[in-house]
């Protein structure tokens, strides 16, 4: 993992004013790059990233989110599911929308007290729509040039500032952004990140990694524990 983006994480969750409850990091996983996100969730520092589950269109991803959903418990990790309300209620998770829209032909759930709301946004306009639709954190990008979308128009610190602060919303950069770039955006207004390659590396910080395997880990998070590092190395979910 990036240290220079893990340190900036621990300074930004204690500053003052930040919103309850919204960590500064987030995984977004991403079928094509990194197919199974399990051991990437389980070296997440705990309770300072969360996870936006992606896989859309995986035959496997119900199953997927079951075991993020343990992972996310266990490490006291956040959990948002894109474009699937039901998925997510059974989850226990949150949703994330694309634009501010909520998902076309999903039925308009109740918001489960306590769960977030995120969503991607490209301009001030999807922006906006996020705001009014009560979404707790946006991720605008891209903020930076990413090797997702090669070829793209970045928008730069500048811009990027100019649309964040058009909001009354907390603002996270998403897209081409470490633990260099996310210092070229401006103080205070950046309220997280959004990264594939800077949290999807496994790297060999000792206090990132896991002391049990992936599979004991999901193990000890249901309700029979197998042993393995007893219960009080789970903390449920805030």
């Amino acid at each position: 993992m990036d240290a220079k983006l893990l340190a900036w994480a621990r300074a930004e969750q204690r500053r003052r004013g930040r919103p309850p409850g919204l960590p500064p990091l987030w995984l977004f996983t991403d079928s094509r790059r990194v197919a199974d996100p399990r051991p990437v969730v389980a070296r997440l520092p705990k309770g300072l990233a969360g996870v936006v589950l992606r896989h859309d269109g995986e035959p496997g991803r119900a199953t997927l989110g079951r075991d993020l959903a343990r992972l996310c418990r266990a490490r006291r990790l956040r959990l948002v599911v894109a474009g699937d309300p039901r998925l997510a209620a059974v989850l226990g998770a949150g949703v994330h929308l694309r634009g501010g829209r909520w998902p076309a032909g999903a039925p308009m759930l109740a918001r489960r007290r306590g769960a977030l709301m995120t969503s991607s946004a490209h301009s001030l306009a999807e922006l906006r729509r996020a705001a009014r639709v009560g979404v707790d954190l946006a991720f605008l990008s891209p903020a930076f040039a990413t090797r997702s979308h090669p070829g793209e128009a970045a928008l730069g610190p500048l811009r990027w500032g100019r649309l964040a602060r058009g909001v009354a919303l907390a603002v996270a950069a998403l897209g081409g952004v470490g633990g260099v770039s996310v210092r070229r955006l401006p103080r205070g207004l950046c309220r997280g990140v959004g990264a594939i390659e800077a949290l999807g590396q496994a790297g060999g910080e000792r206090l990132l990694l896991p002391r049990h395997s992936v599979s004991e880990i999901l193990c000890c998070a249901t309700s029979s524990c197998c042993g393995v590092g007893g219960p009080r190395s789970i903390v449920p979910q805030g």
